[in-house]
C-alpha cells in the first residue's frame, strides 16, 4: 500500500488514488479500482461510494495547516 495519497475535494469527496483496501465495519473488503471517490457529504445512495448526489448540497472546502 505504498504511495497512496488521498485528496479532499473542495465541495466533494475524497479522491483515494493507489492500491488501497476498503472494508467495512465487520472487515467485509470492497472492490475498488487504483483511484475511487469515497463520500463525505453523507447524501450518496452509493456508501461509502460518491455518486455525485453532492452537487450544489454539500459546502466543504477543509484546508490543511500550513506547517512553517
Amino acid at each position: 500500500m505504498a504511495d497512496v495519497k488521498i485528496q479532499t475535494m473542495d465541495r466533494g469527496p475524497l479522491i483515494v488514488r493507489g492500491e488501497v483496501e476498503l472494508v467495512d465495519a465487520e472487515g467485509n473488503r470492497f472492490e475498488t479500482k487504483k483511484q475511487f471517490a469515497l463520500c463525505r457529504c453523507g447524501l450518496s445512495k452509493n456508501k461509502p461510494f460518491c455518486d455525485g448526489t453532492h452537487k450544489g448540497e454539500f459546502d466543504d472546502c477543509a484546508r490543511a495547516k500550513k506547517v512553517l
